[in-house]
């Protein structure tokens, strides 16, 4: 297909919008940003600090992994235990299991926990709800796990579902607020159609949010996410702001998973993850920076990066490289990076393809597909790249349900 210089001006420019569009803070050199009102305070350690008066005489089950640790370094479990004796009757462990080792989509299996007595139930298993045999130990089911801020991550899936089976079984749930390491401001990608609903796409956010477990809790009780409402309570973390990125909080990171091993690993996940669903592609699993590459087989590196170089993509930068037969770019992202790097990930995803001939949307089929569509949230990707829609007009439809949803999300907002 020929294009004009004209036309290519334009679609060009049109990248160069897009990707700097979201609404964020000029990129500068990292420097700490203050907490607001007092010292940073994690939502476990809220409710240490109030003697734990929201579980008080009352048998609590705890959905819980290795994230879950207090500001002081202590295991939540343990934190539990100690407070509130035999009252803490039950774990639950969502995807990647208790220690946080499990691989990706591989179910996890109930056990006794070494580090408390305890059993833990799994909610990556047979079941991704907690059925009424799990909740008959207890009274209260708290959430207390480290997100990443991106829809297709399963921890909000897990508190979704719990929420509802808490509800259905007469248990009031407590979510322990976190940071969003992505910050609160950043909010892109594609709608969840509901017919893609799934275990990586639970709810109708956009595919990054901008927004905690608490207030996405609370936002998914208010407009009917759940099928039924439990009592909720949100301990809302004291000292976070929606423009601090991880390092603001002066915390340890834990991997959240085995291929999020960094405090920076959130953003190369979503800058890459819709394109490491398709066919014949690297996106650095199993590298020191996994979802950090973005290649295809046959795909010559220097092509690929010279593409990238006339995308306006502050806080982003490229570096070619080869391995293997697949040839790319290694990202590097800086956290206050403005770029819209959801659009990234469906640019990179488009060029490659092109690049390598349509191989990389061509060959995808079954299983593959299914999961492909279930993370974009819609099968209209797939089919727009086949049929040679330009990824900026793509990208574009986004914008307008962006907008709209920040409005939306605003009154569920808790925090600066």
């Amino acid at each position: 297909m020929m294009f004009t210089r004209g036309f290519l001006r334009i679609v060009s420019a049109l990248t160069a919008l897009i990707l700097a569009s979201c609404q964020m803070p000029a990129p500068q050199a990292y420097q700490p940003q203050a907490a607001q009102a007092g010292p940073f305070m994690l939502g476990v350690d809220v409710l240490a600090s109030r003697g734990f008066d929201l579980l008080r005489g009352k048998r609590v089950g705890l959905i819980t992994n290795h994230t879950s640790i207090t500001g002081r370094g202590e295991r939540t479990r343990t934190a539990f235990q100690r407070a509130l004796g035999p009252n803490l009757t039950a774990l639950y462990a969502p995807e990647h299991g208790i220690d946080g080792t499990i691989g990706a989509g591989i179910h996890v299996s109930t056990r006794r926990d070494s580090v408390t007595g305890l059993t833990v139930y799994s909610l990556y298993g047979p079941t991704r709800k907690p059925t009424p045999a799990m909740l008959a130990p207890i009274d209260v089911l708290v959430f207390d796990l480290q997100d990443i801020g991106c829809r297709s991550y399963t921890y909000i899936s897990t508190m979704i579902v719990a929420m509802e089976a808490a509800a259905e079984n007469g248990k009031q749930f407590v979510v322990l607020d976190r940071p969003n390491p992505l910050g609160g401001w950043r909010v892109e990608g594609p709608p969840l159609e509901a017919k893609w609903k799934s275990f990586v796409g639970q709810i109708p956010v956009p595919y990054v949010h901008g927004m905690t477990a608490g207030e996405l809790a609370m936002m998914a009780a208010a407009r009917g996410w759940v099928s039924r409402v439990p009592r909720l309570d949100v301990v809302k973390m004291q000292g976070w702001s929606r423009g601090m990125v991880w390092q603001d909080t002066g915390l340890r990171w834990y991997r959240t998973s085995p291929n999020i091993p960094h405090a920076t690993s959130p953003f190369y996940y979503v800058a890459t993850g819709i394109l490491g669903g398709a066919t014949s592609v690297d996106i650095g699993i199993g590298t020191e920076n996994p979802f950090g590459y973005a290649g295809g087989s046959g795909v010559n590196p220097h092509a690929l990066l010279a593409y990238c170089q006339r995308l306006n993509t502050p806080g982003v930068s490229f570096a070619p490289y080869s391995k293997n037969g697949f040839g790319g770019v290694r990202l590097n992202i800086h956290p206050r990076s403005t770029a819209d790097i959801t659009a990234l990930d469906v640019l990179l995803l488009a060029e490659i393809n092109r690049l390598s001939g349509g191989k990389v949307v061509g060959r995808m089929s079954g299983s593959k597909l299914n999961l492909f569509n279930k993370v974009y949230g819609s099968e209209s990707l797939h089919s727009d790249l086949r049929r040679g829609v330009p990824a900026t007009s793509i990208v574009a439809r986004w914008q307008g349900y962006n907008q709209s949803f920040r409005s939306q999300r605003q009154r569920f907002l808790l925090y600066p």
